[in-house]
């Protein structure tokens, strides 16, 4: 008889639920998980070896070595997973007519080819998440597991059929989805993979060429099916592959992209890039909030990155009339038809800094051409008499002298002893001719992206010229002076310079590495030359180091490596945009100059927008450049309890009447309190003492630092964040300095405050500083 191996200790761990922990009920589980445990333990060690094996061997060159990194990093991928995760990469299980199906975070096959795990992104998994008792997908029976610390600690079992199911199950109404909602919340969003519901799986799997929008309330699991549909879309879609763009993930906040950040993992994926919008550009680390409304605004208009092109463009403009340069061989007159051409050897698509060194190369083909062409015009004006290419006679040494030369041979080489010049010779004198630099530097300038938009601002004149929509007034009020910090509104226009100006510093650095290689040649040369002079061997083996092709794989040159800001850059495959009801026109140029494609995910809530959202969904995609966009609509609320939401919807809608309040479908029981603001630390402390999990946050009082577990947000800040309790200060009447709101603060007052009653998942305190 076979002896049926188990999990040590007992993957079950169920004494809150006796019943749940029949053997006729676990026994199938118990071995399946243990099959799963022998498996990886094997899988770990045998990829220990395999790395242990490739970073033992030597690196290689080329290709050879490109493909050595690529499976290094693959391994390691793969050995951080399942260092992560035991047998707990079982989400659950399904019943069918095929037999029961285990559905995994990835998927799994032991040595003999059975398959342990099907990966949940599969076709094959789909039952699991979309079936329903009115479209069962040919399922009978399905069973959800809840783990904590690698053990099952609940599951709940669903039948399909009114037979009931041939195997046995454990029907109670503790639903694992409704309980896991309850669950204490970690500094990490939870993982809920388990707990998709039909709804939202129709949206993750949904098709990923063009826009997608996924529109909800709070607690309607937006921000999860964001996520899931990441790991989806980068499995399933060949076009998100590594290597061909990739997906991006923009939030809001870093608290919120440290947030979610230990979920994709879990979800079998590590190749998705998360960033803010101020990540974009280098100056978004110290931007400040604009103060000034009718500034931001006009900075927000969909139209300012355009008129940062044209100030570049400005700077893209051969001159009218000729450039004359003195050379030794004359004087050399670059008129516009020289410069248009030399600008024509550009790439169009190329960032204006980038096509510098193509223009300068293409200008200095020209003006050897050129001087290659005039030869009876090409010696030292009064070096000579009229012999013109002829022998110079015995004043070719001092003219040499004079003209700089080391010697007579060099000063032939430039045609300047009465001989042709040598064009590489030419071409030399015309790259160290300071001259030429500085009116080539004159006519297409290097760069700064920042000193392109403090032009803007400060030149009412220049703002005029490149953004004519604007009235005098309107220019003068973006007026800033040199010194003023950044703002955030000044974001989209700092990205759209550095997008078509490029990276100065990338240039400097390019030269730099060029350098660095060039030297690291030459130094290899000297070294081959005397490999081959001392080689004594018969067949000369040395002798190979000639060749050019081994020449290439010697060299190491792989160019500079690019910054934080540069991998940003794009272009991605797909972007997913949270919180999108946030973003200014203005701000959605910066996401789509990233997705050439416009395959995006919009996730957002138009009830959320703190400065308004009058139109629909596809009328604001359509007005920023994304026609066309599908929208999905959850409106179940899963998180947010049925106290809370009784209070926040009035909230909400008084200032936004036609706002989509989601249901919310949980009642813990819990009233919303309101309390002194001096009770804060007094009830935080007594929260804590009977919670030993969860955390807590105090929203709207800058007084308050933060302690363990307990975190102090702004509103803004705690957008798409959820926590166990939330303590949020009373912001008293809606005036501002005795001065009643505008229409449009009134709004963002109401907005902030219906997102900081909607982030707990268990008890609301309002603090009121009047009691």
């Amino acid at each position: 008889m076979t002896a049926i191996t188990r999990v040590s200790p007992s993957p079950f761990a169920l004494d809150a639920h006796p019943a749940k922990a029949e053997p006729a009920l676990i026994d199938d589980d118990v071995r399946h998980f243990a099959r799963i445990e022998a498996h990886l333990a094997a899988e770990r060690d045998e990829l220990d070896r395999r790395l242990a094996v490739l970073l033992a061997t030597p690196g290689g060159n080329g290709q050879e070595a490109y493909e050595r990194e690529v499976e290094i990093v693959r391994l390691n991928r793969r050995a951080r997973l399942l260092r992560r995760f035991g047998a707990d990469l079982c989400i659950g299980r399904v019943v069918a007519g095929t037999g029961t199906v285990y559905i995994g975070r990835i998927g799994l096959a032991d040595a003999a080819g059975d398959r342990l795990l099907v990966d949940w992104r599969t076709p094959a998994a789909e039952p699991f998440f979309g079936a329903t008792l009115a479209h069962p997908m040919g399922v009978t029976a399905r069973r959800r597991y809840r783990w904590t610390d690698r053990r099952v600690t609940d599951y709940w079992d669903e039948t399909f059929t009114d037979a009931g199911v041939p195997s046995p199950a454990a029907l109670d109404d503790q639903s694992a989805f409704i309980a896991s909602l309850g669950a204490s919340r970690t500094p990490r969003m939870r993982d809920v993979l388990g707990t998709i519901q039909a709804d939202q799986d129709a949206i993750i799997r949904a098709d990923g060429h063009g826009a997608l929008v996924v529109d909800g309330g709070p607690g309607t699991g937006k921000t999860v099916v964001a996520l899931h549909r990441a790991a989806y879309l980068l499995y399933s879609d060949p076009r998100l592959q590594s290597g061909r763009g990739g997906v991006l993930f923009v939030g809001p906040s870093h608290a919120y992209t440290d947030y979610v950040a230990d979920i994709l993992p879990g979800l079998g994926e590590e190749g998705v890039r998360t960033c803010t919008l101020a990540d974009l550009v280098p100056e978004g680390a110290e931007a400040v909030p604009e103060t000034d409304r009718r500034v931001a605004l006009l900075k927000a208009d969909g139209r300012m990155p355009g008129a940062v092109e044209a100030a570049i463009r400005l700077s893209e403009v051969p001159p009218s009339r000729p450039t004359v340069l003195d050379t030794p061989w004359g004087e050399v007159r670059i008129g516009p038809r020289e410069w248009d051409e030399a600008f024509g050897a550009a790439d169009p698509a190329a960032p204006h800094n980038d096509a510098r060194a193509e223009i300068w190369e293409a200008l200095l083909d020209i003006l050897v051409d050129v001087v290659a062409a005039r030869p009876g015009e090409s010696e030292p004006r009064g070096a000579w008499g009229d012999e013109g290419w002829g022998d110079a006679g015995a004043g070719r040494d001092d003219d040499a002298q004079r003209w700089g030369f080391d010697d007579e041979e060099e000063f032939d080489a430039y045609g300047l002893g009465g001989r042709r010049p040598d064009a590489d010779a030419v071409r030399r004198a015309l790259i160290q001719d300071t001259d030429l630099r500085a009116a080539f530097d004159a006519v297409w300038p290097l760069l700064d992206p920042g000193a392109v938009v403090r032009r803007l601002w400060s030149s009412p004149a220049q703002v005029l010229r490149c953004a004519p929509w604007l009235t005098a007034d309107e220019a003068s009020l973006l007026q800033r002076a040199p010194s003023h910090p950044w703002t955030l509104s000044d974001l989209p226009l700092l990205d759209a310079a550095r997008q078509r100006a490029g990276d100065p510093e990338r240039d400097r650095r390019r030269r730099a590495e060029q350098a660095r290689a060039a030297a690291d040649r030459e130094v290899m040369d000297d070294v081959i030359q005397d490999l081959i002079a001392t080689d004594d061997s018969d067949l000369k083996t040395m002798s190979m180091l000639r060749g050019q092709d081994l020449r290439a794989a010697l060299d190491t040159y792989a160019g500079p490596a690019a910054t934080s800001v540069e991998l940003l850059a794009g272009p991605f495959a797909h972007i997913i945009v949270d919180e999108a009801q946030e973003l200014t026109p203005a701000e959605w140029a910066m996401i789509t100059r990233r997705v050439p494609s416009l395959s995006l995910t919009v996730v957002g809530d138009r009830a959320q927008a703190r400065h308004g959202f009058p139109e629909s969904w596809t009328e604001r995609l359509a007005a920023v450049g994304v026609p066309g966009a599908t929208v999905a609509t959850l409106s179940v609320n899963y998180r947010t309890p049925v106290a809370v939401m009784e209070q926040a919807a009035p909230v909400i809608r008084a200032v936004l009447p036609d706002a989509n309040v989601p249901t919310s479908i949980r009642d813990n029981g819990i009233p919303v309190r309101y309390a002194p603001a001096l009770d804060r630390d007094r009830i935080l402390r007594e929260w804590l003492e009977h919670h030993a999990e969860g955390t807590a946050c105090v929203i709207g009082d800058p007084a308050y630092a933060g302690a363990p577990r307990v975190r102090s947000l702004s509103a803004v800040e705690a957008k798409g964040l959820e926590f166990d309790l939330v303590l949020l200060a009373e912001p008293g009447p809606p005036r501002r300095d005795g001065i009643p709101l505008d229409r449009a603060e009134e709004i963002e007052a109401g907005v902030d405050r219906y997102v900081a009653m909607t982030r707990t998942t268990g008890e609301l305190v309002i603090l009121d500083s009047g009691r």
